[in-house]
């Protein structure tokens, strides 16, 4: 089974974004949206950036 994303609502009432792989382990896990619309938003952004985005490596490098 593929990955997929988890939208979910927090106490207060915001909605956050998980992104789950096939196994069911958490992968990542979003801010805090105000609402549902913002949150899918931020899902169809993410899959762009994915899709195309390059690694930068913010690590330290050691010898």
């Amino acid at each position: 089974m593929a990955g997929h994303f988890e939208l979910f609502e927090e106490s207060g009432g915001d909605c956050r974004v998980r992104l789950v792989d096939g196994d069911g382990t958490e992968l990542a896990l979003s801010i805090c949206f105000q609402d549902k619309d913002s949150a899918a938003k931020a899902i169809y952004s993410l899959r762009e950036i994915a899709a195309s985005g390059l690694i930068e490596d913010h690590t330290s490098r050691t010898s």
